[in-house]
Order: C-alpha cells, then sequence, then structure tokens
C-alpha cells in the first residue's frame, strides 16, 4: 500500500500533466512548487516510486508516470472527487469546503466503499467544481472546454467548471454569485489590461483576467467549446 505522500506525488503528477498541460512528463521543480516542496525532496521521492515501478525518471530529467502509476494516481483523484461530491451533495458542504475534507478522505483504500459510494451518488461523471471523475478503472474522459478569457465579445457562454479549486477563489466565484451552469456573456475585453465586462443575472460586472483564465466554459446554444459554429 502507498503512503499518503506518495498517492499526493502520483496525484500531483497526473495534474500537472494530463489534467493541466495534456502532457506526458513534469520537470522536478515545476512539481515541487506544486507540492510546496524543495526539489531535492521530491527527487528522493520520484526514486523511490521509480523502485516501485509507479514513475520514469532520470538524474536531471522529468518524470512522467509508468501505466501503474497513472491507474493509482487516477484512483486517487477518483476517490477524491467522488467524497467531494458526497460531501456538497448529502452533507451539504459548500464547494469552497469540499477540496480540503477530500484531501483526508480520498487516501481511504477500501475499494468496496468507493464503488459503494460511486453508485449511492447515482455514478456521477462530474465533481462539485466541473472536474471529471474517473471509473473505476482509472480511466477518464475530459470535455474539451475552454476559459472564459478565450471568449469573443457578444457570444454567450455556460460555465461548466472552475480551474483554480482554491477557497479563496471559489469564495469570490460565490460573491459574484455565479456558479457551475450559469449563462454569461462577454460584452468586452479591454486590450489594456485584459479585463472583461460581462453579462449575467440582469447586471454587468467587469472581471479580471486571474477570474476569467480559471474559469471553463462552453457555447450556451450548442455547448461546444470547439467547433461552435454558433
Amino acid at each position: 500500500m502507498l503512503s499518503f505522500t506518495e498517492e499526493n506525488y502520483l496525484k500531483s503528477i497526473i495534474q500537472l500533466t494530463i489534467f493541466d498541460d495534456d502532457i506526458t512528463e513534469v520537470g522536478v521543480n515545476k512539481l515541487a512548487e506544486n507540492l510546496g516542496v524543495k526539489p531535492a525532496t521530491v527527487s528522493d521521492m520520484v526514486r523511490k516510486l521509480k523502485d516501485k515501478g509507479l514513475v520514469n525518471y532520470q538524474r536531471y530529467g522529468k518524470v512522467s508516470l509508468t501505466k501503474e502509476g497513472q491507474l493509482k494516481g487516477m484512483l486517487v483523484v477518483r476517490r477524491h472527487r467522488l467524497w467531494e461530491t458526497f460531501l456538497q451533495e448529502k452533507l451539504g458542504f459548500n464547494w469552497d469546503e469540499v477540496h480540503e475534507l477530500a484531501e483526508e478522505l480520498e487516501h481511504i483504500h477500501s475499494k468496496k466503499l468507493i464503488d459503494r459510494l460511486d453508485n449511492f451518488l447515482d455514478n456521477p461523471s462530474f465533481d462539485p467544481h466541473g472536474d471529471a471523475i474517473p471509473n473505476a478503472q482509472g480511466e477518464i474522459i475530459i470535455p474539451y472546454r475552454k476559459t472564459l478569457s478565450e471568449g469573443e465579445d457578444g457570444k454567450s457562454y455556460k460555465i461548466v467548471a472552475v480551474k483554480d479549486n482554491s477557497p479563496e477563489f471559489l469564495k469570490y466565484v460565490n460573491r459574484l454569485n455565479l456558479a457551475i451552469g450559469d449563462k454569461v456573456s462577454v460584452v468586452s475585453k479591454e486590450s489594456f489590461d485584459q479585463s472583461m465586462t460581462i453579462h449575467f443575472k440582469d447586471e454587468n460586472k467587469v472581471v479580471t483576467p486571474k477570474f476569467s483564465e480559471n474559469v471553463f466554459v462552453v457555447c450556451s446554444h450548442c455547448n461546444k467549446a470547439k467547433e461552435c459554429k454558433c
């Protein structure tokens, strides 16, 4: 059985490759930054993971997951996102509270428990933040979406996910009175600083690039982000 730390490393590698950039490997420094530890600490751990057959790594090179490493990492992600969904839907926690709680619960390894949790929740495809949930085989289909910052003036979009799951960002989204599934229209974008005026719920609001770059959307008419002809 893997330690909590080892599982966190696998999950972080998945986040920085498959989920964020759709690439296969990540540098030690970037992984260290994501985990909040020193590069030397990361080098020591990835060597241990390599010895267990979970990552590919050569000194001074980049880190990639083996097939087994990706499976184990995806199952951690699966547990995490199912627990987030349970905490919000069944226990009434806010979406800005569930991440930290799920960080602890994701290390419960009982397959029977997780499968029953999945069935109890009616096999959800997405968690409260709009992130896809891997299935029991560690497989995942990530739908194509784009950030609001890529939106075009005059077009209407539906919010489908958030990129930043930090409590601070999610509370900010709450203060804007926005949520997953809401529709927003791009009124205009400032060329000077890329701030954006958006229209939703009968009012206009100016949002910063940090906001628009962390909100995923699809066309509100065809539900596509790619090949949309609306």
